[in-house]
């Protein structure tokens, strides 16, 4: 069951998961055309999930991101290049330092025209990455997204240092560097 998510008219809306939100979330703040991103928890059996819930792996739900952007200026395509750009598609259940089914990749469909979308580039990746492991980054319908608690929102831009030491620690970049190369994102 898809559930339609808060937008404006004209507001594009997607949901994406690669570990941990904060970097997720700032990822996706950075897009041309995105109008907001919005950390929270979508595909777990609890109501109103807490972090320490989610975080504890017992709920089912993933950390994840809602993005908001205006379709004029980006293309949800452009929107899966920067995902597959900013997640290790061959690592299941985890992400970088985070680990547990809570921090697995996964892009959640809104309808059959992302999900379709999101088939298509995964395919195309594997494709031009033949000789990698099979990408495990999961295509789901969207359920409910529920909001993270205040603190999680913007926690790039609010604790910048504690962000960039927690990102450069965790090994995330490094990861990227060493999947994609420094300059070259993948073009699914």
């Amino acid at each position: 069951m898809l559930l339609a998510p808060l937008a404006q008219a004209g507001d594009g809306v997607a949901i994406f998961a690669s570990g941990c939100f904060w970097c997720t979330e700032s990822d996706f703040e950075k897009v041309e055309g995105v109008t907001s991103a919005e950390s929270g928890y979508i595909g777990g059996r609890v109501d109103n999930p807490s972090y320490e819930q989610v975080s504890s792996g017992g709920t089912g739900h993933v950390e994840a991101v809602r993005v908001h952007f205006d379709p004029q200026r980006v293309s949800y395509d452009e929107l899966l290049a920067v995902y597959w750009r900013n997640v290790d598609p061959y690592t299941a259940n985890a992400q970088f330092c985070d680990k547990g089914p809570q921090y697995r990749s996964a892009i959640f469909a809104l309808d059959d025209a992302q999900r379709a979308s999101a088939e298509r580039t995964r395919d195309a990746l594997a494709k031009q990455y033949p000789d990698r492991p099979a990408i495990v980054t999961e295509i789901l319908p969207a359920t409910h997204f529920w909001p993270a608690e205040d603190y999680h929102q913007d926690y790039a831009r609010k604790n910048p240092l504690r962000y960039r030491y927690y990102r450069w620690g965790c090994g995330r970049d490094q990861r990227l560097e060493e999947l994609w190369g420094p300059a070259k994102a993948p073009q699914p």
